[in-house]
């Protein structure tokens, strides 16, 4: 039996679950989630551990320092551009709307907040990423249970894939060792990309 593998939440279809979502504080949380966590491809546990300290604005947007991954088992760390976006929809902002709306200066970037409103200083974990994603898809109408917390990272190799992105290029964002590996990540979206019966009918 095939293993089943997480929905690639696909850029158009993050734009839609966005487009779906206000400006109250855990709305604007989840939006530099999600923004962040695409743009960096990151693993639910790499997103939920990033602090302050780990961003470093820059001229074109900013760098996160990811200090230790699954795959960086002598916690080398590596640094992970997160340009300025061109559309409403930029990484940078969105994240930096939510620090400053929550008052966050030091320590974790994101935090629960209860139904109150009320932001806690703990980080979330990393269960907490894959429930926010499948509540939001769910809300934008798509089937929540084709998605998980890999969804954000599989959707922005696949989406950078269908509009040219080089492999090396890729795995320099989402940190694979080797094309083979990003290859599992790049679904069945890219399918139709540079399709050779495309070509000739």
């Amino acid at each position: 039996m095939a293993q089943r593998e997480a929905q690639a939440l696909q850029r158009d279809d993050l734009f839609a679950v966005l487009e779906r979502m206000g400006d109250r504080p855990i709305e604007m949380r989840d939006k530099a989630l999600l923004l962040i966590g695409f743009a960096g491809a990151f693993r639910r546990s790499e997103l939920v551990g990033f602090d302050c300290s780990d961003v470093e604005p820059v001229g074109r947007g900013i760098v996160l320092h990811l200090r230790r991954s699954k795959t960086d088992q002598t916690g080398q760390g590596r640094k992970i551009a997160i340009p300025h976006g061109r559309t409403r929809w930029c990484p940078v902002r969105h994240l930096t709307d939510w620090l400053t709306h929550a008052g966050i200066e030091q320590g974790p970037i994101f935090r629960s907040i209860d139904r109150h409103g009320r932001i806690a200083p703990d980080r979330l974990s990393g269960d907490a990423v894959a429930t926010i994603i499948k509540r939001r898809v769910e809300a934008a109408g798509f089937d929540p249970a084709s998605f998980s917390g890999h969804s954000l990272r599989a959707g922005l190799a696949t989406s950078a894939a269908m509009a040219g992105a080089s492999s090396w290029k890729i795995r320099q964002q989402t940190g694979h060792k080797s094309d083979a590996m990003l290859a599992r990540y790049i679904r069945d979206g890219d399918m139709f990309t540079d399709n050779a019966a495309g070509t000739v009918l």
